[in-house]
């Protein structure tokens, strides 16, 4: 069997499961430590009249960076400071109004001790995120969040990487409970992410993407067949909408219905389209999303749907296409 290596592929499963295991033990056990300290933290960023300033050194810096990231997408305005460069000039980005979150697993990291007690003259708060309670950064911290882990996934035990896993859990644990507790929903996640498709999605609306104006195929509800056909072939929709006076949408007729007028109608010439539209067609209103225009067609199986106001009036028409350009879909 060929090996990986010096391992062979067993013994690389084995190892694998084994520093999954351990990391998923560290993050358990740090659920189960939670205190007050948590509800402090949670505190003190929520009655925070600044930013939330995140900082660690080496892979601390590198967690603290995700950690800044998933703040600031979800309600809470976050950004990474290195503690190296802090110490040249970027603790200026520091006021007192911020909040500070400093992440290093000894406590001891020198970068970090340095600019501490300035953050701190500063009127700035000071939350830590370390493995040991009784660390230099620990002591001097407001509140501190304990993230000790039993042992480290790695052989050696010298590569961080079930404490980094633990300090990154616990940073998505203070960012999702300030989720909740700002009330930050759907539609405020969209407006962090406007380029992406969880944005289009939830930002879009049929509004923006409707068919207006002349565009909109539409024949009376006294049509001739014959009428309906050809606005159906202008505007290339695929169907076109019966309307009464005034622009109530009453009917739709489609593809779909001229197929089955024809089985059924001998001169189509002479033919009302009244005699063969679809009644009640489903509709949508222009203010609502249009994934829900997306959801309606996928349940309901149709390509279009007609756009109306509140008294059903005839405003506009979507077309399944109209949505992936859209990239809705």
């Amino acid at each position: 069997m060929e090996t990986v290596g010096k391992l062979s592929p067993a013994q690389a499963l084995d190892l694998a499961r084994r520093v999954l295991a351990i990391e998923a033990r560290a993050v358990s056990e740090l659920a189960a430590r939670l205190d007050r300290s948590f509800t402090e933290a949670l505190r003190t960023i929520l009655h925070c009249r600044g930013r939330v300033v995140v900082s660690g050194i080496g892979k601390s810096g590198h967690v603290a960076r995700k950690i800044a990231s998933t703040l600031a997408s979800t309600g809470t305005p976050a950004f990474f400071v290195h503690p190296a460069e802090a110490s040249h000039g970027d603790l200026g980005m520091i006021t007192r109004e911020d909040v500070m979150i400093a992440l290093s697993n000894s406590g001891e990291s020198a970068e970090l001790l340095v600019i501490v007690p300035i953050v701190k003259r500063q009127g700035a708060k000071l939350i830590a995120v370390t493995g040991n309670p009784r660390s230099s950064l620990a002591t001097e911290a407001d509140i501190h969040l304990d993230a000790r882990v039993a042992e480290e996934a790695c052989p050696l035990g010298l590569a961080p990487t079930a404490s980094t896993t633990a300090a990154l859990a616990l940073g998505d644990a203070l960012a999702v409970a300030l989720l909740e507790a700002r009330g930050f929903g759907h539609e405020d996640f969209a407006r962090s992410h406007p380029g992406g498709s969880l944005g289009r999605r939830l930002l879009t609306h049929v509004s923006d993407v409707m068919r207006t104006g002349d565009a909109v195929p539409a024949v009376p509800v006294g049509a001739a067949l014959t009428e309906a056909v050809l606005e159906m072939s202008r505007k290339g929709m695929g169907m076109t909408a019966i309307v009464e006076e005034g622009g109530r949408a009453t009917g739709i007729f489609t593809d779909g219905d001229l197929r089955r007028a024809l089985e059924r109608v001998g001169d189509l010439r002479t033919s009302a389209v009244r005699e063969v539209m679809t009644r009640n067609p489903l509709t949508i209103q222009a203010e609502q999303l249009a994934v829900e225009a997306a959801r309606i067609m996928e349940e309901r199986k149709v390509s279009q749907l007609l756009v109306v106001d509140a008294a059903g009036t005839l405003v506009g028409a979507l077309h399944v296409h109209d949505l992936m350009r859209a990239k809705v879909i």
